[in-house]
C-alpha cells in the first residue's frame, strides 16, 4: 500500500491536495493524481499540488533553494500556473514554518512568483503578465460568443457576456466548444458579466478539471478582458465561491485573496495508483 501525508486547502472554495516530498524522491504520476483527487476514493481536490526543492526539478533553471509548485491538475495532467493553488501552497508552506511569513519566493512552471501577507490575512500573489491576445468565441448552451484568448502564464478564452445571456444559467456540466486552432493544448474558459464600478462576476470551466468553484489565474484572465473595454487598475471580482481582487501595476498583475488549510491526514492507496 502508499500511505501518503497531505494537507487539504482551498482559495475561495478552489480545492487542493498539497503533498511534500522535498527531494523529488516520490514523483506524481497521472494515475495517482487522479486517485488523490477523487471525491469518492481519495481526498477529494481540484488538483494536487507537490512542494519540491526547485533544484531537483530538471524543468527549473533558477535559484535551486526555492520550492517549487508542481502542480497537476485532477484529471492527471500537469499544468503551468494555478493562482489560488499558489496561495494555498505559500499557505501550507507558512503553517509548516518552511518559509518566512512576510514574502515569499516560488518556482513554479511559469516562472518565479512573489506571494506576501496582507494585514487581513489574505494574501498576495504577483501573477505575472496578463497578455490579450485574439479574437475568438466559445460556444455554451448552442449557443456562440465572442471571446478573447489570455495568457496568464496558462491559456485562457474569456467571453463577456451581452446583456441577454444570464451567468447562473450557463450549462457548464459539460467543456465548452473553442477554437482548437488558438489553443491545441486546451484553455481554461470563463463567462463573465459586468457589474460596473470595477466589479465583475465570473464562472469557469477548468482544463483537466471541470466547472471549479473558482480559478485565480481565471479571475486575472476576467479582469484583463473586462479592462479592455472598462479601463482600469483594479477589479473585484465574485465566483461562485466568493471573492478575489485582481490589480494592474505596470505589465504586472496581483491576485489578493484568502487562503486556508482546513485538514491533515495520511491518505492509504493501492500500489497500482502509482502506475
Amino acid at each position: 500500500m502508499i500511505r501518503l501525508r497531505f494537507a487539504k486547502g482551498h482559495g475561495t472554495e478552489n480545492d487542493f491536495v498539497v503533498l511534500r516530498d522535498r527531494h523529488n524522491v516520490a514523483p506524481l504520476t497521472p494515475e495517482l493524481v487522479r486517485r488523490v483527487c477523487d471525491r469518492h476514493a481519495g481526498v477529494g481536490g481540484d488538483g494536487v499540488l507537490r512542494a519540491v526543492k526547485a533544484g531537483h526539478m530538471p524543468e527549473w533553471s533558477g535559484d535551486p533553494n526555492l520550492w517549487f509548485m508542481d502542480y497537476w491538475n485532477a484529471d492527471g495532467s500537469i499544468a503551468e500556473m494555478c493562482g489560488n493553488g499558489l496561495r494555498v501552497f505559500v499557505r501550507y508552506l507558512m503553517e509548516e514554518d518552511l518559509v518566512p511569513r512576510n514574502e515569499v519566493y516560488v518556482a513554479t512552471r511559469a516562472g518565479r512568483r512573489i506571494v506576501t501577507e496582507e494585514r487581513s490575512g489574505d494574501l498576495k500573489a504577483e501573477m505575472g503578465p496578463a497578455t490579450v491576445g485574439k479574437e475568438t468565441w466559445l460556444e455554451v448552451n448552442d449557443r456562440r460568443l465572442s471571446a478573447v484568448a489570455v495568457d496568464v502564464g496558462n491559456p485562457h478564452v474569456v467571453a463577456l457576456l451581452p446583456p441577454d445571456v444570464d451567468l447562473e444559467s450557463l450549462g457548464l456540466c459539460y467543456a465548452p466548444d473553442f477554437d482548437a486552432g488558438i489553443f491545441p493544448q486546451g484553455a481554461n474558459a470563463e463567462f463573465v458579466r459586468m457589474d460596473g464600478d470595477g466589479r465583475i462576476s465570473m464562472r469557469v470551466f477548468e482544463r483537466g478539471v471541470g466547472e471549479t468553484r473558482s480559478c485565480g489565474t481565471g479571475v486575472v484572465a476576467a479582469a484583463a478582458a473586462a479592462r479592455t473595454v472598462s479601463p482600469s487598475d483594479r477589479f473585484a471580482v465574485h465566483v461562485p465561491g466568493g471573492r478575489l481582487r485582481v490589480e494592474f501595476v505596470g505589465n504586472q498583475t496581483y491576485l489578493t485573496g484568502p487562503a486556508v488549510i482546513v485538514a491533515r491526514g495520511e491518505l492509504t492507496l493501492p500500489e497500482s495508483a502509482h502506475e
